[in-house]
């Protein structure tokens, strides 16, 4: 059982959260202000809450998981998830805000069943989709959330989801799209400052960049290729790939609601490459911490857990070897836990505006 520091430092990230969404639910006046917080959202808000929404339990434990499995030639994930916040921002912010604007439309939902003249069965239809790819998304970002509380609390499964549920649920039901979106900007902060942060710490303890490489050369020389001879991530699936993650996760509903609560339509100009360079510096850096990973567990630096998913608690092992001192745990841990709500909540309050 973790001692009481780190209990503290994690409850006290928890209580900030249900504070967020107490605060921001005095906010709330109407439907808009619940679900697109009113359209009131400034640059760097909407930025950071849509790094937030794409940022997920795959963005941590995922990505350094698939770097551990399969090493650069994914790398390519790393460059199409972002490019999906531009791809969303670009060729369905300006015309979908602008028609909000104009209309009062508070998802995108509202706006299918106007054009297409279909406000039951289109809408209905919509609905159906959004609630159905919703819930698989967020089965993910739960198992995310239950393997950190898992690992740092010695929790059943069973528990860290109740806790994670709870603690998502009350502040997003509470709060809306305000505290989603405060709570976000706080998460992801939290997440690029981190990573900065443990990501060159832990490639540090597995004997640098350099030594990795050319370690995970002698694994597998593919491992250090642009992309796999057969199979995944070779060049033909590279190609699906990017149309899958591109245009399939700019379509997402909880990624492209957020487009209609931006304040000022001038802000779309820079926050499709600000948000993708964010995003792509923070996630190269964590894909790195798989390499590394991979590096310490061929050496017997530490072994992973014998579960079917090995490698998604890669970077929570290589956080635990390079920062043995347990509180520092707690800390980095509240880190995983901001990548991984941040997605949780705005799904959550996806599927409620449904």
């Amino acid at each position: 059982m973790a001692d009481f520091i780190t209990i503290a430092v994690v409850s006290l990230y928890f209580l900030a959260m249900l504070g967020i969404g107490f605060w921001a639910s005095k906010k709330i006046k109407n439907t808009q202000d619940y679900l697109n917080a009113g359209q009131s959202l400034g640059f760097w808000m909407f930025v950071l809450l849509m790094i937030g929404t794409v940022c997920s339990g795959m963005s941590l434990l995922g990505v350094s998981g698939l770097g551990y499995k399969l090493g650069w030639p994914t790398m390519w994930e790393q460059i199409f998830v972002p490019l999906s916040i531009a791809f969303c921002i670009i060729f369905f912010g300006v015309k979908l805000h602008n028609v909000a604007k104009t209309t009062g439309y508070v998802t995108v939902q509202d706006y299918l069943a106007h054009r297409y003249e279909s406000p039951t069965a289109l809408r209905t239809l919509a609905a159906i989709a959004g609630i159905i790819v919703s819930l698989i998304y967020l089965v993910g970002q739960y198992t995310a959330i239950a393997i950190v509380l898992m690992w740092l609390f010695q929790i059943p499964l069973w528990l860290a989801l109740l806790i994670a549920t709870v603690v998502t649920m009350v502040y997003t039901a509470i709060g809306g799209l305000y505290a989603v979106a405060w709570a976000a900007t706080i998460q992801s902060i939290i997440l690029i400052v981190g990573v900065l942060i443990m990501a060159p710490i832990i490639i540090f303890y597995a004997g640098g960049f350099t030594h990795v490489n050319e370690f995970i050369a002698t694994v597998n020389p593919n491992l250090v290729m642009p992309w796999m001879p057969t199979g995944a991530f070779a060049i033909p699936y590279i190609f699906s790939f990017a149309i899958l993650l591109m245009v399939g996760l700019a379509c997402a509903p909880h990624v492209i609601n957020n487009v209609l609560a931006i304040k000022d339509v001038k802000y779309f100009k820079w926050a499709p490459l600000i948000a993708f360079l964010i995003y792509l510096s923070t996630m190269v850096l964590l894909k790195f911490t798989g390499f590394a990973g991979l590096t310490m567990v061929k050496e017997g630096v530490f072994s992973l857990p014998s579960v079917p998913n090995a490698g998604d608690f890669v970077i929570l092992y290589g956080i635990q070897y390079a920062l043995p001192t347990i509180t520092l745990w707690a800390v980095f841990a509240v880190i995983v836990l901001a990548a991984v709500m941040s997605t949780t909540d705005r799904l959550m309050l996806t599927i409620g505006a449904m």
